[in-house]
Parts: structure tokens; C-alpha cells; sequence
């Protein structure tokens, strides 16, 4: 009889990754039930477990793949961004100053994330009719941020289609980050052209629109197992 295929060593670090992965999302639930008075104390015990496997793989960069690297550099960002945001809750909420839920803070995380997006420039304000005035200038789009860091984000970086025809821009932009992440994480893109994928886009969007009776498609593009993935779905599913 055989012995049993040995377990990889890449698939234990797989394995961990997972797991720090859904504890920084358990991390966020547990200190939204803090600060909105759900819990009594702080989830320290899981920002401990974080804690530990972010400096275990900060040290052993070397031992991943790149697309590990790529996947674990994603998580350790987001840690720090949550962790910057509870230390302000925390000391606000030890003075007595606090006046909104931490939800509101991971909504600042969210609309970060999105401020890729692109924006559409404000109305121009009425001129009177005895002296008309010029239109103001559109206010100026933020800085881009890294296919890295939206990708990186928890969901990944989503984009909603109604009509692809009509909303080049966010096809544009969706193709883009995809393109970016997926030569970041060192994977081919030989065959990736905004020809075909804005077709694929426009196809896999009237087809979910006529299967789920629905007004919308949601396409995100987000790490899955150390790869990049693009995946659509019913938007609100």
C-alpha cells in the first residue's frame, strides 16, 4: 500500500491565509457589536490571532509564492486601515465623545474604495439672466488608487452594470483594475483585451439580467486563493 501524498507546504500557507482572511472579517463584526453596545468587551482574542499570523508571514516572505506574497500583503493592508480606525473609536469612546456607530467608519473604508469610480463633475451654478457667469469648474477627481489596494479590499473591487453600451467608463475602469491586478500578481494577460472583455461584459450582463428578472449585474474583481479572479452576480445576492 502506498503512503499518503505528504501535506504541501503551500497549501498549509493557503490554509492560514484563509484563515486570516475571515478573521479580519469577523474582526470588523465583532467591534461594530462593540461600539454599538452589543458587546461588552473589545475582540481582543481575535486581534491577537490576526496579530500572530501577520508577523508569522511578514517574516517568512520568502517561504509564499508570489501570489501568496500578492494575497498577504492585500490582508495586512486592510488589518492596519481597521486597526487605525478602532484605535480612533477606542479613544473617542474612553473620553465620551463617541456619536455614531463604527458602521459609519466601514462605510469610509467602502467609499474609499470606490473612489476610483469615475465621478460625474457638479451642475454649473445659474447665472442671472443680466449678467450671466461662467460655469464653474468640476471639482478634481481624488487620486487612483492601486489595483493592489482595491483589490484587496474586503469583497474585492465591485462594480454594478445596468447597461454596458452605455457605461463605458465603468467597463473601462473594471478592465483596468483587473488588468492591473493580474499583472501585479504575475499572471498572463496575453488574451486579455478590452475588445473581448468588454464583449464578455455585455453579454454575461443581458444574460443574468433576463435569467434573475433583474435591473442590474454586479461584477467584482477580488483574490481568491491567491489568484485574481472576476466573478458576476445578481446584484443584491
Amino acid at each position: 500500500m502506498e503512503d499518503a501524498c505528504p501535506y504541501h507546504p503551500m497549501d498549509k500557507i493557503d490554509e492560514e491565509l484563509g484563515q486570516l482572511e475571515r478573521d479580519i472579517r469577523a474582526l470588523k463584526i465583532e467591534y461594530e457589536q462593540y461600539f454599538g453596545g452589543g458587546r461588552s468587551r473589545p475582540p481582543n482574542d481575535t486581534i491577537w490571532r490576526i496579530e500572530q499570523l501577520v508577523k508569522r508571514y511578514s517574516e517568512r516572505g520568502a517561504d509564499m509564492s508570489y501570489g501568496q506574497r500578492f494575497r498577504y500583503n492585500n490582508l495586512a493592508q486592510t488589518f492596519a486601515k481597521y486597526q487605525d480606525i478602532f484605535r480612533k473609536r477606542m479613544k473617542a469612546k474612553e473620553e465620551g465623545t463617541v456619536q455614531r456607530h463604527f458602521g459609519a467608519a466601514a462605510r469610509a473604508i467602502e467609499e474609499e474604495r470606490r473612489a476610483a469610480s469615475p465621478l460625474p463633475p457638479p451642475p454649473p451654478p445659474k447665472a442671472p439672466a443680466e449678467a450671466p457667469v461662467p460655469v464653474a469648474a468640476a471639482s478634481p477627481r481624488p487620486p487612483r488608487r492601486s489595483a493592489t489596494e482595491l483589490v484587496g479590499e474586503p469583497g474585492g473591487y465591485v462594480v454594478a452594470c445596468s447597461d454596458p453600451d452605455r457605461e463605458r467608463e465603468k467597463v473601462h475602469d473594471l478592465y483596468s483594475v483587473l488588468l492591473e491586478a493580474k499583472k501585479s500578481a504575475g499572471e498572463k494577460t496575453d488574451a486579455l483585451t478590452l475588445e473581448n472583455f468588454t464583449s464578455f461584459v455585455r453579454q454575461k450582463t443581458a444574460q443574468l439580467k433576463q435569467q434573475a428578472k433583474c435591473d442590474a449585474v454586479e461584477y467584482a474583481v477580488q483574490i481568491e486563493n491567491g489568484q485574481i479572479k472576476l466573478k458576476a452576480r445578481v446584484k443584491g445576492q
